[in-house]
């Protein structure tokens, strides 16, 4: 099972100077991920118990549009293990204008990361509304 986000990183999810967003918010938009594939296969939004691994490969600022993938990789008693990725697929570009970006040509890893989630066995229920 998988899900995707795309969003924009704003002026208040930049942590450091030059605009540069810190990676604790990449890794809650992982976390947000997380939740809706736990939504979907469980009905039940779950807890995530621990990343396995997490590398950050490229700066994320202000302006950014990321979009960010996930996946459920193993389906245990009341484990699930789960991959991330997060791409910036356009680029702010402030020299230029406050106002400026740019699509990029290939989306550039920024992070990725594989971790745990749990959801109790008295929480889980498979529910589909229309």
């Amino acid at each position: 099972m998988k899900a995707m986000l795309r969003l924009r990183m704003s002026t208040s999810d930049a942590h450091y100077g030059g605009n540069l967003v810190d990676g604790a918010r990449v890794l809650g938009l992982f976390g947000d991920v997380a939740t809706e594939l736990l939504i979907r296969n469980d009905g039940n939004e779950g807890l995530f118990r621990a990343y396995d691994k997490v590398d950050f490969l490229a700066p994320v600022y202000a302006g950014d549009f990321l979009e960010v993938y996930g996946e459920i990789t193993n389906v245990g008693n009341t484990s699930r293990k789960m991959i991330f990725s997060c791409y910036k697929v356009i680029t702010a570009n402030p020299e230029i204008s406050e106002s400026s970006a740019s699509l990029l040509k290939e989306p550039i890893l920024v992070a990725t990361a594989s971790g745990t989630c749990i959801v109790p066995k008295e929480l889980q229920r498979k529910v589909w509304i229309n």
